[in-house]
């Protein structure tokens, strides 16, 4: 069917509501919108689905979302897990309760009982809440850090992680055998709730996830000592991290928190933001104001659906604020717990460090320092979750215990209460961290800069393409392909060690198959280029080490530029 043909169904097709038929209606004479909104289906991938919201077979709407939980229901269903339920929770942004609804209705439906969040919770709480109540699954409506004009749909299963291979194409699989959107089931909210298969939950998560995370704080003392003179500035960007991370903050004891209050409420509109993503410097604009009125230690943030955390440091020296980037935040986490847990006896002497495969290459020399297992896995958080479940299910196997895991996109996790990355518990260890370091009479920015001195000055970057619409994708996968035939052999005066095309798969990489290439340069330098898997973006990473902060800008700004003339 055609773009133009899939159109007039919508309109004609009684399944579809007037509304919607309506929004289709004002689209009438614009047929670039119309080929968009309909030369495909929105694509269900290994993490779920994301997309711009609006009707349409290529956005995200109450359609496509009842749609895809079908195929998971079946998926479920095969598994033989309906008993167990599924668990769901969505962030701050358009539709997102409405959607969790859709996907509720719909498992119960299929005779699958919804364990439904009662308002807005973050993505951790949400892999807590899968393993708390033994479901079988969980769903996490979310765009994350995406425009405003976007929303998603995360898929979970019973450990807690996103699905992994195989079960993320079986699921897939499930979703594309759905071949009519009015073949996906739905049930009224009261009959629902009445057959005791939509099931409300809140407070009381709250709590159970509150005490978790209390356990991971290594020396309360500490926090109680400095916490009248430690002044800390959050925002939570319109997002679901305001309440759990005040609350955490205020049960430990932190008497100087200072939320920015043009973006403590809830706002699909993300109003004061352009884009609510804790890597972009310009988001930090209202807090880096309010920091400057409070001279706060530390300025920290959450993306919408606060799974990821951004921070900025004061420099004891120019009285200036320094932004971190998610390496460094993660490094800062990692080399602190790592450090303090060794010092009081309770580093596990099997501890395995966890980073992706485009993450600083700082991790190596800390887990080395330490005796810790360092292992690398594709970008993608759930890689890692997968990791922990492996620790778990076969020791044999995988002999380790888990002790940190990061990704250079801003996230980490703290513990193994979730399954993903946790933005909550991050505020919280990098407030220990603030506390740490003012007990000891430096800034965080101080301690940076003595990993810096002690490991070596490892500085990464990132150069991103984005490139929407038919002819963006077509133009993505060129690139990849024109990389992946004749790949450089020398960026300037680094040359290339190894070139390694992660679609080789496991026999020649060690990781599963992925469309990611991947150079390990001369001088402890190296550089990867993949598409993104949620935007239509493709990626750039690089990583370079220098003998000084300057020496690491000036190479990593020469690699840079020979990184973009590749594309």
């Amino acid at each position: 069917m055609g773009f133009r043909q899939a159109y007039e169904s919508w309109l004609s097709d009684s399944y579809f509501d007037e509304e919607t038929k309506n929004e289709l209606r004002s689209i009438k004479d614009d047929e670039a919108e119309i080929e968009d909104r309909f030369y495909k289906e929105l694509e269900f991938g290994t993490g779920g689905l994301r997309g711009v919201l609006g009707a349409g077979t290529n956005r995200m709407n109450v359609y496509t979302v009842r749609k895809a939980t079908q195929g998971l229901a079946n998926y479920i269903k095969k598994k033989g897990g309906q008993d167990k339920g599924v668990a769901i929770s969505y962030d701050s942004r358009r539709m997102s309760p409405e959607f969790a609804d859709v996907a509720a209705l719909c498992l119960n439906a299929n005779g699958i009982k919804a364990y439904v969040s009662d308002t807005l919770r973050p993505v951790p709480q949400l892999s807590f809440a899968v393993r708390k109540y033994g479901c079988i699954a969980g769903i996490m409506i979310t765009a994350s850090h995406n425009p405003p004009e976007y929303n998603g749909y995360k898929c979970y299963w019973e450990d807690g992680a996103q699905v992994t291979s195989p079960m993320d194409v079986e699921i897939i699989d499930e979703v594309r055998s759905v071949e009519k959107f009015s073949d996906a089931l739905t049930m009224e909210l009261s009959e629902a709730k009445e057959k005791g298969l939509y099931i409300p939950f809140g407070r009381e998560l709250d709590d159970e996830y509150t005490e978790e995370l209390k356990k991971l704080i290594i020396h309360p003392e500490v926090i109680r000592e400095v916490a009248g003179d430690l002044k800390i500035v959050y925002t939570p960007f319109h997002g679901a991290g305001n309440v759990p991370v005040r609350r955490i903050l205020q049960e430990l004891g932190f008497q100087n928190v200072y939320i920015v209050p043009e973006q403590e409420e809830p706002d699909p509109d993300f109003t004061t933001l352009a884009y609510p993503n804790p890597e972009d410097p310009k988001a930090f604009e209202l807090a880096l104001k309010l920091a400057k009125e409070k001279d706060a230690d530390i300025v920290m943030a959450t993306d919408p659906d606060a799974d990821r955390l951004g921070i900025y440091a004061k420099d004891a020296k120019t009285g200036e604020y320094i932004g971190f980037t998610g390496n460094m935040s993660g490094m800062l986490i990692a080399e602190y717990r790592i450090r303090e847990l060794a010092a009081l006896g309770r580093l596990p002497k099997n501890g395995a460090l966890i980073k992706t495969i485009v993450s600083s290459n700082l991790a190596d020399p800390i887990a080395e320092d330490y005796g810790l297992k360092l292992i690398e896995v594709l970008t993608g958080f759930k890689y890692i979750g997968e990791q922990i479940k492996w620790f778990e299910e076969k020791p044999d196997q995988f002999p380790y215990e888990y002790v940190f895991g990061y990704e250079e996109s801003y996230g980490c996790l703290v513990g193994t209460h979730a399954r993903d990355k946790d933005g909550v518990a991050a505020v919280m260890c990098l407030a220990e961290v603030a506390a740490f370091c003012k007990k000891q009479g430096i800034t965080v920015w101080d301690q940076m800069i003595n990993i810096y001195n002690k490991y070596g000055y490892f500085k990464e970057g990132i150069h991103t393409l984005t490139l929407k619409g038919i002819d963006g994708a077509e133009q993505i996968k060129a690139i990849m392909e024109k990389i992946r035939q004749n790949p450089p052999k020398a960026f300037g005066e680094l040359t290339v060690k190894e070139f390694r095309d992660y679609k080789k798969g496991p026999e020649v990489t060690g990781l599963p198959v992925s469309n990611v290439l991947y150079f390990d340069l001369s001088n402890q330098s190296w550089c990867c280029v993949r598409p993104s898997g949620t935007e239509p973006k493709i990626k750039f990473y690089m990583g370079v080490k220098g003998s000084s902060l300057k020496d690491a800008e000036e190479k990593l700004e020469a690699l840079k530029k020979e990184v973009i003339a590749m594309a």
